[in-house]
């Protein structure tokens, strides 16, 4: 009977998490903190008091004055762009209780809010129509299937490597998105399943900025906010992500191997012949690659490149990713000789497969959306900073790393999080004598364990394009966040004793 029981939909799921959040609003205290933010035009502080804002000069005695441990010239220089907390200058409100008519807004709020990464999703679901339209794709898959024949590991241990550096190096997590409908067919072809795909590329991006090592949008902005170098605690965070690294490649390809002997053993079994109707190649394997194939493969692998060389080298967003596939589809459109209305009806096909995906991300965002309305963030940051009063260090690192894991339910942005929480929590380090990176590293770690799982994080949108419910995968994930966190657990301790 149990065994029939199945979770709803991503949707539903985050529907019922928005309306939990806003129920939230109710009882939990409104609050917030002051915050400052440096104005480069003017070169002053903005300090903000509820609705009030002050000019401050932008001085390091000021920041000094408000008990600011952080240099100026981590403000002047753009490293702390977004307002930060101030610490001491929690005030508690009247409350904000989010009714009927915020929480069907919020869903709504949150599409507009996140339309970059929707228009996203949908220009690189138009883009793979094409490429599938092509031929490329297929025939592609099929002489790379027959190159592995034997040696399909590799494959998990290459793509799960990349987007692991991808993430420790600039963040690749939303990005992540446009491998799915890619690499599914790829391991499809290798006889694995589409889990092993899911988790090569989810859990290596997861790994990958759990452990930062020179993430602008985590390890540096967090270290900047917690007023030391991004250096420091560097060596214990690069061998966490090679031990990382290690246990999610053994965990993955333990698994994949036994599907691999053993169609059956895969955890969706059920949705084998489904999955491959959506995502298997259907074209024959002894077909070659011609010219004109190989030169669209190319074009198609140079969007990859481009986009992430603008990423992490660029400063590009969203606006720029898109322009690039949307240029890309357009390019192999007319390299397959693809006509004008057969690519417009194909390129808006391949949208409207992505667009249940697309609400996903938007209805997300919403419950953020019904948390800064209901101002009970900085309510739950004030809670949390009161509970490692006096604790002993090994103790405070462990209760920092689940203080950040339940945090990032509420505050699933890295950089959101970084210069929400780090001017308040970090000064605690201070307090139990240990070094500020141990809480850099305690919101690094924490908020990369529950990403595994966060359902108000990207793993709803990834599972949607990939067709599994979330039921499915915690039953293949839990065991590995099981053992990531104690080891995660095991680390934290040893350095803060050393």
């Amino acid at each position: 009977m149990l065994k029939k029981l199945s979770l709803p939909t991503p949707h539903t799921i985050l529907l019922i998490i928005t309306a939990a959040v806003t129920l939230l609003t109710w009882f939990v205290p409104a609050g917030k903190y002051d915050t400052l933010k440096y104005n480069a035009t003017s070169k002053q502080f903005e300090k903000t008091h509820l609705e009030v804002t002050e000019n401050l000069p932008g001085t390091q005695e000021t920041l000094e004055s408000l008990n600011i441990k952080i240099p100026l010239d981590k403000f002047v220089s753009g490293g702390i762009y977004k307002p930060i907390s101030i610490p001491g200058t929690y005030n508690q409100l009247e409350t904000n209780s989010q009714g009927f008519i915020d929480l069907v807004k919020a869903p709504i709020k949150g599409i507009i809010a996140s339309s970059d990464i929707i228009l996203f999703v949908l220009i690189l679901g138009g883009m793979i129509a094409i490429m599938n339209f092509s031929g490329a794709f297929d025939a592609g898959i099929a002489s790379l299937a027959s190159s592995l024949k034997g040696r399909e590991y590799w494959l998990i241990i290459v793509v799960t490597t990349l987007v692991a550096l991808g993430g420790t190096t600039f963040g690749l997590a939303e990005e992540t998105i446009a491998f799915y409908p890619i690499l599914i067919p790829v391991f499809l072809a290798a006889k694995y399943d589409a889990i092993v795909a899911l988790a090569c590329i989810y859990i290596g991006s997861s790994i990958g900025t759990m452990c930062s090592t020179v993430n602008p949008f985590s390890v540096i902005i967090a270290s900047d906010s917690a007023g030391i170098n991004w250096t420091t605690g560097f060596t214990g965070r690069l061998l966490m992500l090679i031990g990382g690294v290690i246990i999610c490649l053994i965990y993955i390809i333990r698994y994949a191997n036994k599907v691999q002997k053993d169609a059956s053993k895969s955890i969706i079994f059920d949705q084998k012949e489904m999955i491959e109707n959506l995502f298997g190649s259907s074209t024959d394997a002894n077909q070659k690659l011609n010219g004109r194939l190989r030169l669209i493969l190319v074009i198609f692998a140079l969007c990859f490149v481009v986009m992430i060389y603008g990423v992490s080298s660029l400063g590009w967003w969203f606006e720029e990713m898109t322009a690039v596939f949307l240029v890309g589809a357009i390019i192999i459109g007319i390299l397959a000789k693809i006509k004008e209305t057969a690519f417009v009806n194909t390129f808006i096909k391949g949208a409207t497969d992505l667009l249940s995906v697309a609400f996903i991300i938007g209805i997300a965002r919403g419950v953020s959306v019904i948390m800064e309305s209901g101002l009970i963030s900085d309510t739950l940051l004030y809670n949390a900073s009161t509970i490692t009063e006096g604790m002993p260090k090994g103790i405070f690192a462990n209760v920092m790393l689940f203080i950040y894991s339940g945090l990032s339910f509420f505050i699933p942005s890295s950089s959101g999080m970084a210069v929400l929480t780090m001017p308040i929590m970090s000064p605690l380090a201070d307090t139990v004598g240990v070094g500020r990176e141990v809480i850099v590293n305690a919101y690094q770690y924490g908020m990369g364990l529950f990403a595994f799982i966060n359902p108000t994080g990207l793993i709803l949108a990834s599972l949607a394009i990939v067709k599994i419910g979330y039921d499915k995968w915690l039953k293949f994930v839990l065991p590995l966040v099981l053992i990531l966190t104690i080891f995660t657990m095991i680390v934290l301790t040893i350095q803060v004793y050393l």
